[in-house]
């Protein structure tokens, strides 16, 4: 890894460019898993009732067959702001923190350091950068046909006025709990993983020097493990940010986090908690591996030491 004598900010610069990258491939997978989250929240399945979306490959051709091609790059501004923000924040945090507990030698840097640096980057980075994706998620779930909207926001900058006007700051940073355990879940098993993977390929020999080979089969395995471990939060964080208000600006279905897995798991049983898995997957796999291949090229041209 990196050591201190590499500039600091190079870090957050490119890990927040990588990221942004990784957005513009993979918002229609992203549109496509928030849509399936959502469909049929709270309610028990009626096999009479055809659902709209059925899996990812007709989900996709269904939003294009309704919205246009464009339908898939919707949130697509508010996405890329929050890989600016919200990533720039745990990539480059991921190092800082990884160092400040001693982890200078990527081969024998412990694991429980790289998850802690992971999981600590990525909730300070959700917790402070949370209005965008707030905002990202409420502009990807409007638009459906036939299914009114609790939100339609004609731009990704009218969008933060209107909600802090009608909610106030606590109304930008609404489900901000949830979205913050996914980003420390997500960050400390995305770069973890690719971090002590990377380095066992690399002690194996098995794939030759660092290189690309070895960026692509270790992104690959960390995208996998992430999607697994971040996917019941990340249903929780989409409903959470996407219900309908109140007067009094208090959501109408969930009364917090908690309330919305039990809710859940009652009304569309345990794997409702694991709607848009596919999706989910073929979103955080090409997002953590675009990541990944840009991050370490971009740090390799910079003259610093890869991960």
């Amino acid at each position: 890894m990196a050591t201190s004598a590499d500039p600091a900010w190079t870090k957050f610069v490119y890990g927040g460019v990588s990221c942004m990258a990784a957005a513009c491939v993979t918002n229609p997978i992203d549109v496509v898993k928030t849509r399936l989250q959502l469909q049929g929240e709270l309610s028990k399945r009626n096999p009479s009732e055809p659902l709209r979306y059925r899996g990812f490959i007709q989900g996709g051709l269904q939003v294009v067959r309704d919205e246009g091609i464009m339908g898939l790059y919707k949130g697509l501004f508010p996405s890329i702001l929050r890989e600016a923000s919200y990533s720039t924040l745990r990539m480059g945090g991921y190092d800082v923190i990884k160092e400040m507990l001693g982890g200078y030698d990527a081969r024998s840097t412990p694991l429980w350091v790289k998850i802690t640096a992971g999981a600590t980057s990525g909730a300070v980075g959700a917790a402070i950068c949370s209005p965008t994706d707030l905002v990202k998620v409420r502009m990807q779930a409007q638009g459906v046909p036939g299914k009114a909207s609790a939100y339609n926001y004609p731009s990704t900058i009218s969008a933060f006025g209107i909600i802090y006007n009608r909610e106030g700051v606590r109304g930008l940073y609404k489900g901000v709990v949830p979205t913050t355990q996914r980003a420390a879940i997500l960050t400390a098993t995305q770069l973890a993983s690719y971090d002590h993977i990377k380095q066992a390929v690399l002690a194996a020999g098995v794939l030759g020097t660092d290189g690309p080979l070895i960026h692509f089969a270790a992104s690959t395995c960390a995208g996998f493990i992430a999607a697994a471990t971040t996917s019941p939060v990340d249903v929780v964080k989409t409903r959470v940010m996407n219900q309908p208000l109140g007067p009094a600006g208090v959501g109408l279905l969930y009364a917090n986090s908690w309330d919305c897995v039990l809710k859940t798991i009652r009304s569309e049983g345990f794997m409702g908690l694991y709607k848009g898995f596919i999706p989910n997957w073929l979103r955080i796999g090409p997002h953590t591996i675009v990541t990944f291949l840009v991050y370490e090229q971009l740090r390799r041209m910079a003259g610093l030491k890869p991960i």
